[in-house]
């Protein structure tokens, strides 16, 4: 008899907490203190790949999915002025006040290999970073990220025009300067 009452004694708290609701719980609130973790917190930081609340989940596509207009390059140069100048300097070259002290220059945006490489490069690079270059997927949205994508390629093009697609004016600067 008194082994079964020991039994029944031992088994009060069990019997007890099959009568909780799931609003009275034991929960920690935010930003308590917990003896079950080593760093005495309760409040966890997200596992490895956790997809943000509200992030966009639709496939990227592989070129700038916005017309290209003038308020698309105005809007993509503030924001290249913002997060990319200070490396890769205001005409693309590589040539920011950040390596000017001391830091890995990133490459010019004129150079062939990056002239060739897709919009969706440009774009993957800024969500995830690339080399000593840290993602700015945190910081710059996706529209903003195609909005410097689109500034990329008009300095790209700045510096690769082809004469023939030169207004007749531009045509006879060009002559004009090419002649001493």
């Amino acid at each position: 008899m008194r082994a079964a009452l020991a039994v029944l004694v031992g088994m009060a708290p069990l019997l007890a907490a099959c009568k909780q609701q799931m609003a009275e719980q034991p929960r920690y609130n935010p930003l308590d203190a917990s003896n079950e973790f080593a760093d005495g917190a309760s409040a966890r930081m997200p596992i490895q790949g956790t997809i943000e609340r509200g992030e966009d989940l639709s496939a990227t596509p592989q070129t700038i999915p916005y017309p290209i207009t003038f308020a698309l390059l105005q809007h993509g140069r503030q924001r290249f002025e913002i997060f990319c100048a200070p490396c890769h300097g205001r005409a693309g070259d590589g040539r920011g006040v950040i390596p000017r002290h001391g830091f890995p220059s990133p490459p010019s945006y004129h150079q062939d290999a990056l002239r060739q490489a897709s919009d969706r490069h440009f774009y993957d690079v800024i969500t995830n970073g690339y080399g000593v270059m840290y993602s700015y997927r945190s910081r710059v949205p996706p529209a903003d990220r195609w909005a410097i994508v689109a500034y990329i390629r008009a300095l790209q093009y700045s510096r690769d025009a082809p004469v023939a697609e030169l207004s007749e004016d531009l045509k006879a600067k060009l002559r004009s300067e090419a002649v001493p």
